[in-house]
């Protein structure tokens, strides 16, 4: 009896574990995202882990038909790379799965859509010339120029800053 609570459990987490790992984020519903933006961007990230306030590059370039999402450390060393391509996200290089990426490069993505195609894009967009909101929660508030909040969850939050392009 014991072996088998212990099997079911262990079944339980282990489903729990791959629904975690294959939630879709968000992304635009048609055409080629961030079409109208310049890019490359390089975008300067603020966040809080463990109750450190740490910092990040992240590096949006277009490839052809697709997005390349590269985040880097402070000092420089990659911690993910992701393509966007058909409104599906793939793995770029032989670093190791990071979901916390996957949903920052898509709340980019949601952040950066111009307000011309927002609507269309993001169906259940409510916005505003300062503040958009998704249904599933995700807040984009505009404080200054080229500085924007991101909020995905009350435990998780972006600070984002367009850097000058320094190839």
């Amino acid at each position: 009896m014991i072996r088998r609570t212990g099997l079911a459990l262990f079944v339980l987490l282990s489903m729990l574990v791959l629904t975690a790992c294959s939630t879709t984020q968000p992304l635009p519903m048609q055409g080629q995202a961030l079409q109208d933006v310049q890019l490359p961007l390089q975008l300067h990230l603020r966040y809080q882990e463990d109750e450190l306030s740490r910092d990040a590059i992240v590096v949006i370039q277009r490839e052809a038909e697709a997005l390349r999402f590269s985040l880097f450390d402070a000092m420089g060393v990659p911690l993910a790379r992701q393509i966007l391509r058909d409104n599906d996200w793939h793995a770029d290089g032989l670093l190791p799965p990071n979901p916390h990426a996957r949903q920052w490069f898509a709340g980019l993505v949601f952040a950066l859509t111009t307000a011309e195609h927002l609507a269309q894009q993001y169906p259940d967009v409510k916005f505003s010339a300062e503040q958009r909101i998704l249904a599933n929660g995700w807040q984009v508030s505009h404080s200054k120029p080229k500085q924007w909040q991101i909020i995905f969850n009350p435990q998780q939050a972006l600070q984002v800053e367009q850097m000058e392009w320094q190839p």
